[in-house]
């Protein structure tokens, strides 16, 4: 079945860059993207960015938009996030998943989540 494992995570300052990857992606019948969410402590997991597996498709929520990007690595069968201009705000444990939508209700893979930490 679907496995997926993210790797990048780490400690960043403010400002600073990070590039998160999701490996061992696979697709399932009900499954049209790949996307990435996050969860700080105290909080519900949310959406962060989503790609269509043609990548032709991306997906953002507002508060990463014109720093996040989400691509695809066909050669490593990969799903990348590269985020930059990273805020104390984005430090939280990030996953990837397949599935659909903007809702975690519409995934139904998930890894195990990398830590991303961002300091002031």
């Amino acid at each position: 079945q679907v496995q997926l494992v993210e790797s990048g995570g780490g400690l960043v300052q403010a400002g600073g860059s990070l590039r998160l990857s999701c490996a061992g992606s696979g697709r399932t019948t009900s499954s049209y993207l790949t996307g990435w969410f996050r969860q700080a402590p105290g909080k519900e997991r949310e959406f962060v960015a989503a790609i269509s597996w043609s990548g032709s498709r991306t997906y953002y929520a507002d508060s990463v938009k014109g720093r996040f990007a989400i691509s695809r690595d066909n050669a490593k069968s990969a799903v990348n996030l590269q985020m930059n201009r990273l805020k104390p705000e984005d430090t939280a444990v990030y996953y990837c998943a397949t599935g659909d939508g903007t809702t975690r209700r519409q995934y139904s893979y998930w890894g195990q989540g990398t830590q991303v930490t961002v300091s002031s």
